[in-house]
């Protein structure tokens, strides 16, 4: 801002006169801005009432307009204890009898304490082998859904991975390291969830026992009887699956290892291009890579030269300035980078070579040319089930005794009887005809009444809503229309703020928003349209019937609160005390005759609703679903900033025209001192 210096010469204060002279002009600009917050409150009030509306619109009467939303039922148990139901629209009206005979369970398996070889206390890194004195080689099964999977224990087999490896088989399994025990759950509840842990082999009995979780429950008993009773036709049946099994399994790896050979091939030769063009490459013998003779050569004396520059960067008596050291090491970081190149070419060659190697083994004893198993995968096909076979049948003849301390569980299905008839779930829900059963006790014999039936409360909840959020727009509306005027009030400056408190500005501004839908005609045309319709009778079976047929009324002109004369009121209502001791007409005609009610109300709903969406659609001045001009007074808003800003420049120009001339008034009388002064001096006056 410009430091302005009045007044000096002349004495005036001039600072109050150009004030009081552009005051008429701060007037109009001061004007402009309350005009453009007026504005601006007017537009708030109009999208929160229309939001309001549009809520009716869209939510309420979109829905209550078609009878399907009125199509609820509910259904009713006599042992809210043992049964929960939800009940679909579909469902029938019936009365029938549950009994729950069994709830699903998922298959569980608490091992037993793990015992170490040295006595100590095992962690989720303990190696199976060394810490439990299991045998490397031990095999055994885990079949869950249909699938089975075979681990195996190597020398580097921990509880950790162990407990991975079960989880990757489809089960849930944790070692708890402070009861030093393992858990195995499934991960559904019934009885197609349920899991078997079952020894391939005579080292995986042992195993299985000394992890604890070596059972003979059912489930796994099954399965060594499977094996232990097959016939010739079962184990060629057998064998078939096992042979299928395998030639998938290694097909799949021959075709991943192909990838592999294709994947490294390239960046090989990606390599070998980058090293021929940084250091001479393929066709200098003294760098060829791709020679074995001269790539160890060169690696070799790759190796000696960075040690011979080490050397000299590491010597006590080192005559290298650090320039020099600096030349050393970029030199060191050159052939580093060579042999970079080197090794990683070895690599690359190594994966190649071993690759191949397995697919040349592959091709030799495990797939034949015509795609068909081979003679080792024939072979391992039919150990494996005569292995599992002499397994199943030692087992079964021994004592059947399992780890001690091991306890399973059994996954079972979900079992009830439904009017007689026998349903099974593997979870403790059934979806039958229309109803979402979920059961949460065993009853045994007890006979559970389920009883659906038309929920009159849920279609009584629907209109009382309706006929609430209704009356608490109207209500809103006749407030705004019939409000108070306020022409006496209008937007405070700053300057009229800071003379105020907090809470005067509060109450003043509140005066005018108030005031600001006073007599507007968009509400007087829309209350106009929403209350002729509320009033309106409709048609139902040849009877003309209006809300008051149901029991629904304005409380009349003199017992209504101010502006709440067009509210309607639900009699009977228990929470309304204006009505709450009437007779709740509504809802005995909903017990009684449930038809009517929906017609009457669906009717009118669609009314209402085909009037509003008149109402709202979008033209010149307003937009889509927007009861108000909100189009135009955007743009009447946005032409006030224009105003404003034209009307503010004015106002500078003409500030500065009267600074200008009093400055220039200050100027002349300077001069006329100046010139007096001198006279008098010439005069020979002091």
């Amino acid at each position: 801002m410009a430091m302005r210096v009045t007044g000096m010469y002349s004495g005036l204060d001039t600072e109050t006169i150009i004030k009081d002279l552009v005051a008429a002009k701060q007037v109009k600009v001061d004007n402009l801005k309350k005009d453009q917050t007026t504005l601006g409150w007017k537009q708030e009030i109009w999208k929160t009432l229309n939001s309001k509306v549009y809520k009716l619109f869209n939510g309420t009467l979109g829905n209550l307009r078609y009878e399907s939303t009125y199509s609820k039922k509910t259904t009713n148990s006599s042992n809210s204890n043992a049964v929960s139901v939800i009940t679909s629209d579909t469902a029938m009206n019936s009365i029938q009898e549950l009994k729950i005979s069994k709830l699903a369970k998922a298959g569980y398996l608490t091992g037993g304490k793990l015992q170490s070889a040295d006595g100590k206390a095992l962690t989720s890194g303990s190696k199976l082998v060394s810490r439990l004195g299991i045998e490397a080689g031990s095999k055994f099964e885990i079949t869950t859904g249909g699938k089975t999977t075979e681990i195996t224990v190597d020398e580097n087999t921990t509880i950790e991975s162990l407990t991975s490896s079960l989880k990757s088989a489809g089960v849930e399994a944790n070692f708890d390291a402070s009861n030093q025990r393992l858990y195995i759950g499934s991960k559904e509840m019934g009885e197609s969830a349920d899991f078997s842990i079952t020894a391939s082999n005579g080292a995986g009995t042992e195993a299985l026992n000394k992890l604890g979780i070596l059972v003979y429950d059912d489930k796994s008993k099954a399965v060594y009887e499977k094996y232990a009773n097959m016939s010739t036709d079962e184990r060629t049946a057998a064998v078939d699956a096992k042979i299928a099994g395998l030639l998938k399994t290694y097909k799949s790896e021959k075709e991943n290892l192909g990838k592999t050979i294709e994947k490294t091939t390239t960046k090989q030769e990606k390599l070998i291009d980058e090293y021929k063009a940084a250091y001479g490459g393929v066709g200098d013998t003294a760098t060829d890579i791709t020679n074995d003779t001269a790539r160890t050569a060169r690696k070799d004396e790759i190796n000696a030269k960075i040690a011979e520059l080490q050397g000299m960067l590491d010597a006590e008596d080192s005559p290298l300035t650090e320039e020099d050291k600096k030349t050393v090491k970029s030199s060191m970081d050159k052939l580093k980078n060579e042999l970079s190149y080197i090794n990683g070419y070895e690599t690359n060659a190594k994966t190649l070579a071993d690759s191949q190697a397995r697919i040349d083994e592959l091709d030799a004893d495990y797939i034949n040319a015509d795609g068909t198993a081979g003679g080792k995968i024939l072979t391992d096909a039919e150990n494996y089930v005569d292995t599992k076979i002499a397994e199943a049948q030692g087992i079964l003849a021994g004592d059947l005794k399992g780890s001690e301390g091991a306890e399973k569980i059994a996954g079972r299905d979900a079992e009830i009887m439904l009017n007689n008839t026998l349903y099974k779930s593997s979870s403790n829900t059934f979806e039958i005809n229309g109803l979402t059963i979920t059961c949460k006790n065993a009853t045994g014999d007890e006979v559970i009444t389920l009883t659906t039936e038309q929920d009159t409360s849920g279609i009584y909840d629907m209109i009382k809503s309706f006929i609430k959020e209704y009356s608490e727009i109207i209500n809103e509306m006749d407030k705004l229309y019939n409000a108070d005027p306020a022409k006496d009030y209008e937007p405070l400056t700053d300057e009229e703020k800071a003379a105020m408190s907090d809470k005067e500005v509060e109450v003043w501004e509140a005066k005018i928003k108030d005031s600001l839908l006073r007599r507007d005609s968009t509400i007087n045309t829309v209350s106009g349209f929403m209350k002729n319709i509320m009033a309106t009778g409709i048609s139902v079976n040849g009877n003309t019937m209006t809300l008051s047929d149901f029991g629904i009324e304005t409380l009349g002109y003199f017992n209504s609160g101010t502006n709440e004369k067009n509210a309607y009121h639900i009699n009977g209502d228990e929470e309304d005390d204006a009505v709450k001791n009437e007779e709740n007409e509504l809802l005995a005609m909903i017990n009684s005759d449930p038809d009517t009610v929906v017609s009457f109300f669906t009717s009118l709903s669609k009314s209402l609703y085909s009037k509003l969406d008149e109402l709202m659609r979008t033209s010149e001045y307003s937009s889509i679903n927007t009861l108000y001009d909100d189009k135009k007074m955007k743009e009447d808003y946005e032409d006030y900033n224009t105003k404003i800003k034209e009307a503010e420049k004015k106002l500078t120009e003409y500030e500065n025209k009267w600074y200008s001339k009093f400055s220039a008034m200050e100027t002349a009388l300077a001069k006329l001192q100046s010139n007096q002064s001198a006279v008098t001096s010439l005069l020979g006056g002091s």
